[in-house]
């Protein structure tokens, strides 16, 4: 079977309908055909999704206390991540390299402005265990904030998704990206609340502030997913379940350029089920279900839809039963191995996961599909990924942790590692293990009004 290498930014493009973002091939009605699958939203919640999760999820994953041990395994996981974020930025522009070798630099120089994000939020967990010192660590956020506020190019507040790491210039055509620059702007928020430094507050202000959220709605009641000097706006939008929810939650949260809160309903809900299981999910990877929750704490919580932790909990339960249904073709999956989620491949940038089944799935492990779902099922992924720290060492554990994805049954292990799968296992495993993220996050006043304006509320 031959399978066409494609780079990361390009496969999004495919899976979700993006036809502009890169110019490498996805055709409008390919993406017409993946849209017209997604089913229209409930009216409101359903029973089982408000706050009533199946009798397999009563056990609430928040109450889960970590061994001694597993404690330290994740402490190590942590700090290795955390030298990717340390040793693979410019330190005078901050901004942290798209990806790396495993085993340390190489000479690209593509940063992202999503690893950057992610980066200064590991910076902040840095300074609260003492990984670095404490003084190079604030001028490291504080560096990255300057820049991003008075060189780094943007438009309307919003910046490009790849960059050269030394000069802030464009890279790879890339488009201005309303997803990548939410995740760095969660990443400055992260270090508004959490450093006692009027530089940092004024700066990660000042970035915040300045996004014209309206503009990439384009008057319409769905943000576009970016815009390209060459082409104007993207044409696919934000417009069903997936990542989008800390896209709308800044945009509703912003004291300047506020979105209209009607955005929030305007997105679709797809319900989908799975052995009698039912949550909110679409044909996306299991990162969907995590890379809000890095930030923005959902638990306890619900919209007029959802209890969206419980939906995550379920989803990644889900996955994981899914997997486990593969053994039969990849005898390497197991309650000790199992997680697909969109990354490298022998072959390229691809489609991991399911259900449904998406992409040339091939027993192919990667580690952030377990490492970004921590909180939701924390005993069951931190089996998996002791297990791959324990018996895939040799290939699959490198200087920054885990490689991206490897195949045991190939004895193949990618040579690189990728900043958001190094940073949402990260950010995640530090919120399993203290909340920490979270509590410091939702300090932010954005943030909690975000959420109000959404029509969240305490169950």
């Amino acid at each position: 079977m031959t399978i066409q290498k494609i780079s990361r930014r390009a496969w999004l493009g495919q899976v979700r309908g993006v036809a502009s973002v890169l110019p490498l091939g996805f055709s409008a009605s390919l993406a017409s055909q993946f849209l017209q699958n997604l089913v229209p939203p409930p009216e409101k919640a359903s029973p089982s999704m408000q706050g009533k999760p199946a009798p397999e999820f009563v056990n609430d994953p928040t109450d889960y206390r970590f061994s001694s041990a597993e404690d330290a395994f994740l402490e190590e996981l942590e700090r290795t991540s955390f030298r990717f974020f340390w040793e693979e930025a410019n330190p005078y522009t901050g901004l942290v390299k798209d990806r790396s070798q495993a085993g340390g630099p190489d000479a690209r120089l593509t940063a992202s402005i999503a690893a950057t994000g992610f980066g200064l939020t590991a910076l902040s967990i840095a300074d609260h265990r003492g990984w670095e010192d404490r003084k190079k660590i604030r001028e490291r956020v504080r560096n990255t904030l300057r820049f991003a506020a008075t060189r780094l190019s943007h438009v309307h507040g919003f910046f490009f998704h790849f960059l050269n790491m030394q000069s802030g210039d464009r890279d790879f055509q890339s488009e201005v990206s309303s997803i990548d620059t939410s995740i760095f702007l969660c990443g400055a928020l992260a270090c508004r609340a959490y450093f006692d430094d009027a530089e940092i507050r004024d700066l990660a202000t000042k970035i915040y502030e300045r996004v014209d959220w309206g503009w990439m709605l384009q008057g319409e009641k769905t943000l576009s997913m970016g815009w390209k000097p060459e082409t104007g706006f993207i044409k696919s939008r934000w417009d069903h379940y997936s990542e989008l929810m800390m896209i709308y939650l800044l945009g509703l949260g912003s004291p300047t350029h506020p979105l209209p809160k009607e955005c929030w309903d305007a997105w679709k809900r797809p319900q989908t089920e799975f052995h009698g299981l039912h949550y909110i999910g679409a044909s996306d990877p299991l990162f969907v279900h995590q890379y809000s929750h890095a930030w923005f704490d959902f638990r306890g919580k619900a919209d007029a839809y959802a209890n969206y932790f419980e939906n995550s909990v379920i989803a990644t339960k889900v996955h994981k039963l899914w997997c486990l249904e593969l053994a039969k073709q990849f005898p390497d999956y197991s309650e000790d191995l199992w997680g697909i989620t969109a990354s490298d491949s022998a072959h390229g940038y691809v489609a991991w996961g399911g259900p449904p089944p998406m992409g040339p799935i091939d027993g192919s492990i990667v580690p952030c599909a377990a490492g970004g779902s921590l909180p939701f099922l924390p005993a069951e992924t931190l089996r998996v990924l002791r297990s791959i720290r324990e018996k895939y060492a040799k290939g699959a554990w490198r200087k920054y942790s885990f490689v991206d994805v490897f195949n045991p049954l190939k004895n193949w292990y990618n040579p690189d590692v990728i900043g958001i799968d190094l940073g949402i296992t990260l950010l995640m495993a530090e919120n399993a293990r203290t909340g920490f993220v979270w509590e410091q996050f939702m300090k932010n006043e954005a943030a909690k009004n975000g959420m109000a304006r959404a029509g969240f509320h305490k169950q």
